[in-house]
């Protein structure tokens, strides 16, 4: 059996006294799409938040290939290969289309102030790479006409492909996807979609997203946790998920809702 990419064991988080995350376990293999789904307040981007680092968990364990992560800062969770989307944008608004996109390239460097400053030797070679890899990126997410545009004078659809190139530069083994169709249209969804099986099923990045569009998880994941309150109430493959009474109860509330896209899906 292949050990599992991502490990969270027992995970617990609370703000003032307010329990965001109880004992939530979560494993993620190699190469897989994991979703992550629940209603508004379930404690979804939390979990994401614990597993990048931007919080520290109260309780539990993170480990990710083979490493345990769980007291690690989030640059040093970045280094050993995890990056992230955020559910609102994290861009930098004035700075064009590819500056963003390699600033997403700061983790592999290392840096020589000698070198740096004159520009010069593997200085020089750093930049040609880490340009010939942008773009590379922006090909891959049809981004051409935009990378000198400044990122802030962009529909909204736009920034989110933009905030997943710069996920994409750092190159990871993990991606951790929080809403990434949130606030397309259907044309940019089904273009996110398009992209986002690419990098899992083509590339083979390993791969956990939140999102909202029951469709899309569904379509696209092997693998589907269900949060409540904090707490995991379901876990398996979307058909199972779907069956689930305490999930249409919980979750949703709408039995019919699921049985829409179970047609869908046959």
């Amino acid at each position: 059996m292949t050990a599992p990419l991502l490990e969270v064991d027992s995970l617990a988080l609370s703000f003032g006294g307010i329990d965001a995350l109880t004992d939530v376990s979560l494993s993620v293999p190699p190469g897989a799409l994991v979703s992550i789904i629940g209603p508004n307040g379930a404690g979804k981007t939390s979990l994401l938040n614990c597993i990048s680092g931007r919080y520290r968990s109260k309780r539990g364990r993170i480990r990710f290939a083979g490493n345990d992560l769980t007291r690690l800062s989030p640059s040093a969770r970045a280094a050993f290969g995890i990056s992230r989307t955020f559910q609102n944008l994290a861009l930098f608004s004035h700075l064009s289309v590819i500056d963003n996109i390699l600033i997403g390239r700061h983790r592999r460097f290392s840096p020589n102030v000698l070198l740096d400053g004159v520009f010069w030797g593997p200085s020089r070679r750093r930049e040609v790479e880490a340009r010939e890899e942008v773009e590379t990126i922006i090909d891959l997410l049809e981004l051409q006409p935009l990378r000198h545009q400044i990122a802030g004078t962009l529909a909204y659809g736009q920034q989110k492909k933009i905030e997943l190139a710069r996920a994409l530069a750092m190159q990871p083994q993990l991606l951790l996807l929080d809403e990434p169709m949130a606030g397309m249209t259907l044309t940019e969804k089904e273009d996110m979609a398009k992209y986002i099986v690419y990098l899992n099923r083509t590339a083979g990045m390993t791969i956990v997203m939140i999102e909202h569009d029951m469709r899309v998880v569904m379509d696209l994941s092997e693998d589907i946790t269900v949060l409540s309150f904090g707490k995991v109430i379901a876990r398996g493959t979307p058909d199972k998920v779907m069956a689930d009474p305490q999930v249409q109860r919980s979750y949703l509330g709408d039995p019919q809702m699921f049985d829409s896209i179970a047609e869908g899906r046959a």
